[in-house]
């Protein structure tokens, strides 16, 4: 697998697909919103991008739920199995840190249901009693579990839980991959995100999010999904002027860019290797590049 990775506006998708056409592999989507349906402009979807290359993960889910990390490491698995059972290649491309995180990190993520029955045989035991019966699994849920009564009843539930999982299924696969990070100057960066926002302010942005509130999605559930969403919704609802949103929303974005970086740096003081390709070069440049570091 080939993972493409960095901040917003730095032309990761289009790099992403030029690949693709290169090396027969299809694009599994690493960010956080386009999962979402409805909300194509303010997550930057520019699905013409692609051309005619596969993509997944992008238009999974309906806007106003809310995704979560466990839901997209299962879908990942999917169309990752899906693609390799094909004989293609897989390119990993996007910028929400925790979600690439958790494929090349391989995080044990289970969606642990409530288990009502045990929690009612736990209830009015006392901590130390908790943390015997903690104490007789394998292995704990961690060493903070033990700190509250209400703490060790849910490391009690998920390790339950756990012991109901076949081996095989209670870890993330380890896959064959290599990272390569865009990196594009501060400045040039800055100007890419302001000439993109107004671009998509031009191409009906707003109007999009009026469209959201009008098909029945809260306000609330909008904001919940920041930037674009969260700007527009606060200036649609009167919050915001239209001149103090597009001025709040371009500052958040150069923002969340700088924290984007942060998370990648983060990655690799965890352990994982970021090849960082200069992104002002040509795409044909890059593409070369990454190839020749396949080789």
């Amino acid at each position: 697998m080939l993972t493409i990775l960095g901040p917003t506006a730095c032309g990761k998708t289009s790099l992403a697909v030029a690949l693709a056409e290169r090396i027969d592999a299809e694009i599994i989507s690493a960010d956080s919103r386009q999962v979402y349906r409805g909300m194509d402009i303010g997550t930057g979807k520019d699905l013409q991008d692609y051309r005619n290359i596969p993509y997944h993960l992008i238009d999974i889910v309906e806007a106003g739920t809310r995704y979560n990390l466990y839901q997209y490491q299962q879908d990942f698995l999917k169309a990752y199995n899906n693609i390799i059972g094909r004989g293609r290649q897989v390119i990993l491309c996007g910028g929400s840190g925790l979600y690439l995180e958790s494929v090349l990190r391989s995080y044990r993520l289970f969606d642990v249901p409530a288990n009502q029955p045990l929690r009612d045989s736990l209830e009015g035991k006392s901590l130390e009693e908790l943390t015997a019966i903690l104490s007789s699994f394998k292995t704990l849920h961690n060493t903070t579990d033990v700190d509250t009564p209400q703490r060790a009843i849910r490391a009690i539930e998920i390790e339950t839980f756990y012991k109901t999982i076949p081996a095989e299924q209670r870890s993330f696969p380890t896959l064959p991959n290599m990272t390569f990070g865009i990196s594009i100057p501060r400045e040039l960066r800055r100007r890419r995100i302001t000439e993109r926002l107004h671009k998509r302010l031009q191409q009906g942005m707003l109007d999009e999010v009026q469209r959201l509130l009008d098909n029945g999605i809260s306000p609330d559930d909008l904001i919940y999904y920041g930037l674009e969403y969260k700007f527009l919704t606060l200036h649609l609802i009167g919050s915001l002027s239209y001149d103090q949103m597009v001025h709040d929303l371009e500052i958040a974005i150069h923002q969340f860019a700088k924290r984007q970086m942060t998370w990648f740096r983060g990655m690799e003081r965890r352990g994982i290797t970021i090849h960082w390709i200069d992104g002002t070069l040509s795409q044909e440049d890059i593409v070369r590049q990454i190839l020749d570091s396949r080789a």
